[in-house]
């Protein structure tokens, strides 16, 4: 039996979650992304479950690694330039439920945010990577807790 107000489905025997930091494996490096991604998870999860976070073997576990980190072109006009660019973040996250292994899942998620050529990236990576993290964060609780 489990119950909560956020959606998530937490087994009753869970008490604990173990979050390991999410090294940076991409060819593209931003250096302050393994922090940010890192901690927004285990704000979320603080923040939205019963959990005790714990530094490791928590009855639920997440640990992964950031594997792409890309700027490419999206919207190509005349001339062959690009109007468009799409920045493009992909982690890798293994879930262990020591509870419920049933629940256990290895699974890459994806999610990006476009932004204008007229733009420099390095004026920009910042707002961008907030709103790609917090959809990451999203996707991946969901995955986690949320059993819809």
């Amino acid at each position: 039996l489990s119950y909560s107000f956020t959606g998530a489905s937490i087994p009753l025997e869970a008490k604990t979650i173990s979050i390991g930091y999410f090294s940076n494996e991409a060819a593209l490096i931003n250096p302050a992304l393994s922090s940010t991604l890192t901690d927004a998870l285990r704000d979320r999860f603080a923040s939205q479950t019963r959990l005790d976070l714990v530094n490791s073997r928590g009855d639920l576990s997440i640990e992964g690694h950031i594997t792409g980190y890309t700027a490419s072109p999206t919207a190509i006009q005349g001339n062959d330039v690009a109007a468009q660019y799409r920045l493009t973040v992909t982690v890798k996250v293994i879930f262990v439920n020591n509870v419920d292994e049933t629940q256990n899942f290895e699974q890459s998620f994806s999610r990006f945010e476009d932004y204008s050529s007229t733009l420099d990236l390095n004026v920009v990576q910042d707002n961008l990577v907030a709103t790609i993290t917090e959809a990451l964060v999203d996707d991946i609780f969901n995955k986690a807790v949320v059993n819809w």
